[in-house]
């Protein structure tokens, strides 16, 4: 059987296609060789991954390979290149469409078709999309002349789509299996004869609902062919009809749409009141004047370019001023874009052989792969469609003449959008930016995340009506339940102006009392500290009174570089974070890269679930090399600092003991020049958390990384809004496995930290002090608000707080009982004072 393999810059793309193949029911060979080993965005191509891809797929009848676009052709090539000569001459290369050539060439391998007549569907394959949007010629395929011996009947097609991509296939395996020549005509629509063992010419035919077809067939096995195709037509053609229920909202869209409100997601925590602004960006006017020289639109693509590159880095050095190195790094995405081989490829042959200007080659290759994204069914990736698009613009701007247009925002006011680019969001005044509201867009966009760190309340997916609002018009968003109120009453306004000054009030006490310790008002000491990912962060952290740092992501010495740092690197990094903190504890957490971190220098093979793959400790182990050379530069450190080392996604004590040989073989090397740090593990993996009681003898203490712990405990991908209802860390079972981590630690002296986001939920701070955990890690910016949160807290009240909160049966149960406590020790303080 020939085997396929699919070349995307996107492994999300190729797992999808790959899906919709198998889908329709062809068990064909199907390997991926989709996305690069490299900091997120992960998009590009590979070579050897390719090359790996193929010999997987190779099963002796020679494999088909279907790619995407720029560079993708250009690792398939190479690829073709490294096979010896004779396996060479069995694999082909097919410039058909991705999508459409997968699913065609799946069907027809299942025939048991040879490799030039897969390669033939595949590249007919758009053939039934411009047959039924009549925007091109029909592909048919040859159907030979039916001979005297010939039989047929008439099938009505009841599915609702009528013979869509998965019906059409199983009509296609069907008639395939018979020693039969097939042919169908729609006689409703008067389309055909098309073969029936082709998937596009049958697709050509726009059968609908209530269509009739005439199916003949000649041959050997005509009349069993025949019978068969009546038996599937009965079958409704093994497709499930029903009538489709409305698609469910998204978890995070509010239950309850407040009366006069415009209901969308939240993405910013927070309310404001202002008038409204309206943000709007003047697209460039693209030149359609074909180029004279095309080396100078080349020349002058690439200076464009480099001017925009050092306007995202300006970008980037701002938005880490304010709002953090983590925050930051969402502009390295942008700074790899300008260097995509599938934008320059195309806009380079654009230039060379199609003749046009720069600005119409660059413009249609953004186009092009903006699309691409936005065909995705991932709302994440479909968010990164409009970063493209803001980049691109930036360089459109600067092809004709300067930096893009800005959409100032001159006066006070809620910003009104359809969407904004992180770099627009980042380049909004705060002093006069109150709110931002955008008819389109979703919590997980770049923009979103960076309007959360920059602390600007924002509302998004509030559609197109948003957009009619009149400027100036009187507004109230409420970031916290994603809704904006149009022109509200006066009451309404007093209610949120009320809610804004004690919101208000809050921060400024917190940021008050920043560098006191943290203390429940019984007295009970918890340690709040940071989460960092650069030495700016460690400035950050302290300047906002964190304790020291819970959490230090090494990741960033290995990302977006092309080899491992060398162990004096590493120890030169480390020193000055630890000289930094001036005394205060660091926590270093081994490299926990995998997943949706991989290193582009650091070959992996394809997992199909990396979240559940070689990650953290399990890649330190497989490579140990690599983890011993950290660690030198660690134990180098914690001669002179309090530094401690934390092993991350660890699963068993075996793994754990595993990583303390490789600690002691690396202290063994520093003949005596090493310190003695404590040794613990982040608790990311239910498993670990329930089999704390035999770790905490030899830990020295536990971390819980909640991020993950919540995503594997609930099986929800934290990224994945369609299911972040189910990612709560307030989650009873959650809550259960950080109980018993804390009992386990209690039990033999040690103590527990929290280094994920649950740590600065204002809901989970009393439930976790409540359940024994005496260390909350958060990100720099919100040190002083969970420093006052703690503050609030009365320790044994929040134990049984807690036990409470264990009997609940759902995570909204427990907001709901923690709210109620919090609305009675409220009025406790109140009637003390």
């Amino acid at each position: 059987m020939v085997g396929l393999v699919i070349v995307s810059h996107s492994a999300t793309l190729a797992e999808g296609v790959a899906e919709l193949a198998r889908g329709m029911g062809a068990e064909v060979p199907i390997e991926l060789a989709g996305g690069i080993e490299a900091p997120e965005p992960t998009l590009g191509t590979d070579a050897t991954q390719v090359l790996e891809a193929i010999e997987r797929a190779d099963q002796g009848d020679g494999v088909l390979v279907l790619m995407d676009l720029g560079s993708a052709v250009l690792s398939a090539e190479l690829a073709l290149d490294l096979l010896p000569p004779e396996r060479r001459e069995h694999v082909l290369l097919c410039e058909a469409p991705l999508v459409e050539g997968a699913v065609a060439a799946a069907v027809t391998a299942k025939l048991g078709a040879s490799l030039p007549e897969v390669a033939a569907e595949a590249r007919g394959s758009l053939a039934p999309k411009a047959s039924q949007l009549g925007t091109g010629e029909a592909a048919a395929a040859e159907v030979a002349a039916t001979g005297d011996d010939s039989r047929t009947l008439t099938l009505a097609v009841r599915n609702p789509l009528g013979l869509h991509a998965r019906p059409a296939a199983r009509f296609v395996q069907t008639a395939g299996s018979f020693d039969a020549d097939v042919t169908v005509t729609n006689v409703t629509a008067g389309s055909g004869p098309a073969s029936g063992r082709s998937l596009n010419a049958l697709a050509t035919l726009g059968v609908r609902q209530g269509h009739e077809v005439s199916v003949a067939a000649s041959g050997p096995q005509a009349q069993e062919a025949l019978d068969a195709l009546a038996a599937l037509a009965e079958r409704d053609f093994d497709e499930e009809v029903a009538v489709e229920a409305p698609a469910p909202a998204p978890a995070t869209r509010p239950q309850a749409v407040p009366a006069g409100a415009l209901a969308g997601l939240p993405a910013a925590p927070g309310s404001a009141i202002g008038p409204a602004r309206h943000f709007q960006v003047a697209e460039p006017e693209i030149p359609t004047e074909p180029a004279t020289d095309p080396q100078a639109e080349w020349d002058a693509l690439e200076r464009a370019l480099e001017r925009v590159r050092a306007e995202i880095r300006g970008t980037r050095d701002s938005v880490a001023a304010r709002a953090g190195e983590y925050s930051a790094a969402i502009f390295d995405a942008h700074l790899l874009f300008l260097e995509d081989d599938a934008l320059l490829e195309p806009a380079r042959r654009a230039i060379f052989e199609q003749g046009q200007n720069a600005a119409q080659a660059w413009h249609g290759a953004s186009e092009s792969v903006a699309a691409e994204y936005r065909r995705l069914d991932d709302e994440y990736l479909q968010a990164r469609a409009e970063d493209l698009a803001g980049v691109a613009t930036q360089v459109v701007a600067q092809l004709l003449g300067g930096r893009a247009a800005a959409a100032a925002v001159a006066e006070p006011g809620i910003v009104v959008a359809a969407d904004l680019t992180p770099a627009d969001t980042a380049a909004l005044d705060r002093e006069l930016v109150r709110g931002i509201a955008s008819a389109y867009g979703g919590p997980t966009a770049h923009s979103a995340i960076l309007a959360r760190s920059l602390g600007i309340p924002a509302a998004v997916g509030l559609g197109e009506q948003l957009l009619d609002v009149p400027e100036g018009t009187p507004l109230i968003l409420d970031g916290d339940a994603g809704a904006l109120y149009v022109d509200p009453d006066p009451a309404l306004v007093r209610e949120y102006e009320q809610r804004g000054a004690e919101r208000e009030a809050e921060s400024r006490r917190a940021r008050e009392s920043a560098q006191r310790p943290a203390e429940t008002r019984d007295g009970r000491r918890i340690e709040v500290v940071a989460n960092v990912g650069s030495p700016a962060d460690v400035d950050a952290a302290v300047a906002n009174g964190a304790e020291g740092v819970g959490l230090l992501r090494t990741e960033f010495l290995f990302l977006e570089r092309d080899s491992i740092p060398l162990e004096d690197e590493q120890y030169a990094a480390y020193l000055d974070m630890a000289d930094r903190l001036q005394g205060r504890p660091l926590i270093l957490r081994t490299l926990d890269v995998g997943a949706d971190k991989p290193l582009p220098y650091l070959p992996r093979r394809a997992e199909e679930n990396p979240f559940l793959g070689v990650r953290g400790i399990r890649l330190g182990l497989e490579q140990p090399d690599l983890l011993e050379t950290q660690l030198r530069a660690a134990l180098r450190v914690a001669a002179d600092h309090p530094l401690k080392v934390m092993f991350p996604m660890v699963a068993t004590l075996d793994e754990y003991r595993e990583a303390r040989a490789v600690l002691a073989r690396a202290r063994e090397q520093l003949d005596g020049a090493a310190g003695e740090p404590e040794v613990g593990i982040m608790v990311e993996v239910p498993a670990a958390a329930l089999a704390a009681e035999a770790f905490a003898p030899e830990v020295d203490f536990f971390s819980l990384g909640t991020n993950d712990l919540i995503q594997y405990t609930m099986a929800a991908e934290r990224g994945n809004d369609a299911v972040a209802g189910l990612a709560d860390g307030l989650h009873p079972s959650v809550l259960r496995l950080i109980r018993f981590v804390a009992e386990a630690a209690e039990a033999h002296g040690k103590w527990v930290g929290v280094c994920g986001e649950l740590g600065s939920d204002p809901a989970a701070v009393p439930l976790l002090v409540g359940l024994g955990v005496s260390e909350l890690s958060v990100n720099p910016p919100a040190v002083p608000a969970t420093k006052e949160a703690v503050r609030q807290v009365d320790s044994e009240a929040a134990a049984a707080l807690a036990e409470e909160a264990l009997r609940q049966a759902s995570a909204a149960d427990v907001r709901a009982l923690v709210a109620g406590a919090d609305s009675t020790a409220a009025v406790a303080v109140s009637e003390n004072r």
